[in-house]
């Protein structure tokens, strides 16, 4: 496989190889291919998590839970000064 890169990006790996980092460019650019490998991942992850909350919440609609937003907005209000409470202690 060939791949074209900007001069930004080559003289970035060429750096990171420079700095010690790197063996070299290979590995430069595994690096770069694991990472952006992980963060799909977690991505993935994030994704289906929200997912999950998303129908706890649907389903709590479902069956008459809910509060209004000023209630919502009341017990944020709450927690944030028992969180500096517990902070400046």
């Amino acid at each position: 496989m060939n791949i074209s890169l900007t001069t930004e990006l080559e003289q970035f790996i060429q750096s990171q190889v420079a700095s010690g980092k790197y063996t070299s460019s290979e590995e430069v650019i595994l690096a770069g291919i694991r990472l952006l490998e992980e963060w799909e991942h977690i991505d993935k992850g994030r994704f289906e998590e929200l997912q999950r909350e998303i129908m706890i919440g649907v389903e709590q609609l479902d069956r008459g839970e809910r509060l209004e937003g000023t209630e919502v907005i009341e017990q944020l209000r709450q927690k944030n000064q028992a969180l500096r409470k517990t902070q400046a202690k």
